[in-house]
């Protein structure tokens, strides 16, 4: 009578069956990982200039192109702006101008692009980075598992083959 007045009870608990359980219910649900892709670049005209390895960035919130490409290029004078950039180090830096409708050819499809000119140097691999905008003007869909960049204009598709062009 004493140990039901104190609430004391005995309970017994066989956790061996309940581990196997939820082991076969985690192992059914987990989803196999995958390896980290990276960035992925394709091939785009400026004017004359072929670039063969345009960065595609997804977390870049603007399109990107140095003042030496800018020079070569030969576009005309670029809007002055106000706005700082603060890059990857977290530094913060003022870019020369925005370019605004710069005609970028993918293939077949053209697309009216802005860029932020900025004095920096010239990674030669990668020359330009071509942001979030840049996607969305093209209306890309990017597969990351299949490795696929599609981009859609009208009624018509591009397809790039992102682990291919990376290389």
């Amino acid at each position: 009578m004493n140990d039901l007045v104190t609430k004391k009870r005995v309970i017994s608990i066989d956790f061996t069956d309940n581990v196997h359980h939820y082991s076969a219910i985690a192992t059914r649900s987990l989803v196999q990982k995958k390896e980290d892709s990276g960035a992925f670049t394709i091939p785009c005209t400026i004017g004359s200039i072929e670039f063969t390895k345009a960065l595609c960035d997804l977390e870049a919130s603007i399109n990107l192109i140095s003042l030496a490409i800018y020079k070569k290029l030969g576009l005309g004078v670029p809007k002055p702006t106000t706005m700082r950039l603060i890059m990857a180090d977290r530094s913060v830096k003022r870019p020369v101008g925005i370019l605004c409708d710069v005609l970028v050819k993918v293939d077949t499809f053209i697309f009216p692009i802005d860029f932020m000119i900025l004095d920096c140097e010239v990674d030669f691999d990668v020359p330009i980075i071509l942001g979030r905008p840049f996607l969305a003007t093209g209306q890309a869909l990017v597969d990351v598992e299949s490795g696929e960049l599609k981009f859609r204009l009208n009624k018509e598709e591009l397809q790039f083959k992102i682990y291919r062009s990376m290389k």
